[in-house]
């Protein structure tokens, strides 16, 4: 089987031109399967049969390799087969049954109430950049903001009275967001005492400036995420910016929000996105059952 992956490789690399990473990719997939095969007695590729790559990645599962490398797996036999059957080196593709394993999906990991409360809580008012970091997490958390609309929501679109702001979403489509009183006090701070010092004399409409009086860009805003977090006790390897949109969900629906109304403030087009959030609070529901149920465990 060494000669026909070596003539396989070559062809990606010569006619089609493929990235040197991708060949390498596909070679250790195959690598993989000639030597998996040779333990059960298959040297030749004539002898492969669908059968076989099926228990082949069968076995890879039971090993516990994630579906990310298990889809990498089938990718590198099906486009393999595929070339030696089209070349005329076999009668029949022995991978065109071959089904592709479901991407895994992952619920969305979330901070608790408490985690949320040290994260903001940490913030020291008096420190350079103290209240524009406290603002922001508070309006992130409160309003369930994407990045990119927290980075470039516009002061103009915000109004602390009625405590909501306009912002421009995915596709251009625009939405008002409400936020809670945590977050306004803390951008009526902000604005009062430290975006003033911060802000050009030709002002900028973006709510959050750097310390140079520019718009802050989303790399920043993950750093400065990750530097709370460590302040608080938190791991600042789990934590980023969309963690609070997650939380920020999963508790308006823990607390008995409707998800319609989730959606609405989320900016999802479609209500199966927000639905995710569902499975996540099945879990925590779970959780509780277990710990306080008398017949839990």
């Amino acid at each position: 089987m060494d000669h026909e992956v070596d003539r396989f490789i070559r062809y990606l690399a010569t006619e089609r031109g493929l990235s040197e990473n991708y060949q390498l990719s596909v070679q250790q997939s195959l690598e993989h399967f000639r030597a998996w095969a040779e333990g059960q007695g298959v040297v030749r590729v004539v002898e492969v049969d669908l059968p076989l790559l099926t228990r082949f990645l069968a076995g890879r599962k039971g090993e516990g390799v994630s579906p990310g490398t298990l889809r990498l797996n089938l990718i590198a036999l099906r486009v393999f087969f595929r070339f030696l059957h089209r070349r005329g080196f076999l009668a029949e593709d022995p991978a065109d049954g071959l089904d592709a394993p479901r991407p895994e999906r992952r619920l969305p990991h979330t901070l608790s109430e408490s985690q949320v409360a040290g994260l903001i809580e940490a913030i020291d008012p008096g420190e350079p950049l103290g209240l524009r970091d406290r603002a922001m997490i508070e309006l992130f958390y409160g309003s369930g903001l994407r990045l990119t609309e927290l980075v470039k929501a516009p002061l103009h679109g915000m109004d602390l009275e009625t405590r909501a702001i306009r912002v421009t979403g995915k596709g251009g489509k625009t939405r008002v967001v409400p936020f809670g009183v945590p977050a306004r006090e803390a951008l009526e701070a902000y604005l009062a005492r430290e975006r003033p010092r911060l802000a050009p004399p030709q002002a900028r409409d973006e709510i959050f400036l750097s310390n140079r009086g520019r718009p802050l860009t989303a790399a920043r805003v993950w750093q400065m995420l990750r530097e709370r977090a460590l302040r608080a006790g938190l791991d600042p390897e789990l934590i980023h910016p969309h963690l609070l949109r997650h939380s920020f969900a999963t508790h308006l629906l823990a607390h008995g929000a409707d998800l319609r109304v989730i959606q609405e403030m989320l900016g999802h087009a479609d209500i199966a996105t927000t639905q995710i959030y569902t499975h996540v609070d099945s879990t925590r529901l779970k959780q509780v059952h277990r710990q306080f149920h008398p017949r839990g465990t």
